[in-house]
């Protein structure tokens, strides 16, 4: 009986589905095609330099919208390729830029598809449903409303009394069971058409190799950048304090006899630069990788963190094992950037911070109740956490608007062990 009700619930929600998204989507797909190629045309003009990035961006969040249910309604996955686009530039820039991504050329194809071929595997759900329904209607004297004396054809069967009408009504019963068994799939057919105009396994590899390619370029600058600053460290730091330390000890050696007391001064002193280059190097060695997060994991490395914050903070973990050594470290550093900033510049006096692992990705979200306003920019501190994480395939999104809260999240694909 669960299983009976489990199936009408699925067929009646595949077709409200498909009816909502062919009605809605249609009007917005039309719209979009008569205004792409009039913005196109209006380039030379100067004045479509204006309106196709944002004719664009129209086509694209459609797009967009369209990838998000797919994957929530029917578990198909529809990838993005887009090229990013810089902050900051200029009208003609971002044209270009736009039209120059393979990308947008599929998004620009899908929309006569989708207006045509997608309106009618969407709708078929509902179709298929409703005609059925009609069909079981007709035996009850629907038939009547419709002959007037004449003939209705109800698909091939030619309905003119109650015998024909109870035939039609037999032939309703099978279109059911079939509707029963197709409607999830024929929307499952809808978004599976739209993944095979909007997606291109060849343009994918390619931005895939170019995205890993910046990240290895990333990964490499930011590997020489860490080694000058352990480099400077130990030169300015530690090394420099071992050294005096070790000219003390020769001066002392020489003032024992000559000068027991300023002897014992020089001993002192070196005593603490003893224990001050030993602080320095514990500084260095935890910048490199933090001994809590070798012995306990990123969890409790978080919790350390937020210690040691000015800020109240909150530590929320669900993670059920270890991720690899690599993605930990880069998870950890990503997340004391973000609090970094977030002590620095949000004006917050409150954190939570949220780490768990679901679908085989690792979720960190960081949110502070300060004024808002962040962003990934060029020379930002969020912009190095950004390539920190795309080293890993990870992503960052920034949600800040002015007035707060903001929430930054990242995520890292791995597998906990």
């Amino acid at each position: 009986m669960n299983s009976e009700k489990k199936s009408i619930r699925e067929v009646v929600l595949a077709a409200v589905r498909g009816l909502v998204l062919a009605l809605v989507s249609l009007p917005f797909g039309i719209a979009f095609l008569v205004l792409v190629p009039l913005s196109l045309a209006f380039i030379p003009l100067g004045v479509g330099i204006v309106t196709t990035p944002v004719v664009l961006t129209g086509v694209r969040a459609l797009a967009d919208v369209r990838r998000r249910l797919a994957a929530e309604w029917c578990g198909v996955r529809i990838p993005a390729a887009y090229r990013p686009i810089p902050r900051g530039t200029n009208p003609w820039t971002r044209t270009f830029t736009m039209l120059g991504d393979p990308q947008t050329w599929r998004d620009m194809r899908w929309l006569p598809v989708d207006t045509t071929a997608g309106f009618v595997t969407a709708l078929l759900p509902a179709m298929l449903l409703l005609f059925s329904v009609e069909g079981l209607m007709l035996p009850f004297g629907l038939w009547r409303a419709y002959t007037h004396g004449g003939t209705y054809w109800y698909a091939f069967v030619p309905v003119s009394g109650e015998a024909s009408a109870i035939g039609a009504g037999v032939l309703a019963l099978v279109l059911l069971g079939v509707s029963r068994r197709l409607s999830p799939r024929l929307l499952t057919v809808h978004f599976r058409l739209t993944r095979a105009v909007l997606g291109n396994g060849d343009s994918e590899l390619a931005e895939r190799v170019r995205v890993l390619t910046e990240t290895r370029r990333d990964a490499v600058d930011t590997s020489a950048a860490e080694l000058r600053r352990i480099e400077r460290d130990l030169h300015d730091g530690a090394q420099a304090r071992l050294v005096a330390m070790g000219m003390d000890l020769g001066t002392i050696e020489m003032l024992l006899d000559k000068d027991p007391a300023r002897a014992r001064q020089l001993l002192a002193q070196a005593r603490r630069n003893s224990v001050d280059a030993l602080e320095e190097l514990r500084d260095l060695v935890r910048g490199i990788h933090p001994p809590v997060l070798a012995e306990r994991g990123l969890g409790d490395a978080v919790r350390a963190l937020a210690l040691r914050l000015p800020l109240p903070a909150e530590v929320a973990v669900e993670l059920p094992g270890r991720a690899d050594a690599p993605v930990e470290s880069a998870a950890y550093f990503a997340v004391s950037e973000v609090l970094t900033n977030a002590v620095k510049h949000s004006g917050a006096d409150r954190i939570w911070i949220d780490l768990h692992h679901t679908d085989g990705r690792l979720r960190i979200t960081v949110t502070d109740n300060g004024g808002g306003g962040a962003a990934v920019g060029a020379g930002s501190g969020l912009a190095g956490v950004e390539k920190r994480l795309g080293t890993f395939d990870g992503v960052l999104a920034v949600s800040s608007p002015a007035g707060g809260p903001t929430m930054v999240t990242m995520e890292l694909p791995c597998v906990l062990s």
